[in-house]
């Protein structure tokens, strides 16, 4: 079952070589497990999607120079994304700041052509014994 995503998420990158934590802004007021709510436009390289340790994607400009440099023995270099679109698809029924919510199905693409998903949603439960 789909969960809605906030701050604090565990992100991972098809071409990265570590998890990595989304950063949701409390821009919009609206709050899931006590952590801001994550919305589509909750994309910004380095303010939301933070590295993922080393890049092994040759698309990448710093790793196809090191690659170069090495032979043509594949480099890899430390991970800077570059999201530029929004998260895809959204949740449409389930607005956060007037833009539609982010669920743990939903990915965001970098142009360095790694695939960025929802590993953990960040939310949590809590058990009252």
């Amino acid at each position: 079952m789909p969960q809605q995503v906030c701050n604090g998420a565990q992100l991972m990158c098809s071409m990265g070589s570590a998890p990595s934590a989304l950063g949701v802004l409390p821009v919009n007021r609206v709050l899931t497990s006590n952590q801001p709510a994550a919305n589509i436009m909750d994309h910004k390289p380095m303010v939301n999607i933070k590295p993922f340790g080393m890049c092994r994607s040759l698309a990448n400009p710093s790793v196809a120079a090191a690659t170069a440099a090495n032979k043509g023995v594949l480099t890899p270099m430390p991970c800077i994304p570059n999201t530029p679109s929004p998260w895809v698809p959204g949740v449409p029924t389930v607005l956060v700041g007037n833009q539609p919510a982010v669920d743990n199905t939903c990915k965001v693409i970098c142009m360095w052509a790694g695939s960025i998903s929802v590993v953990m949603p960040g939310q949590f439960t809590h058990q009252i014994p």
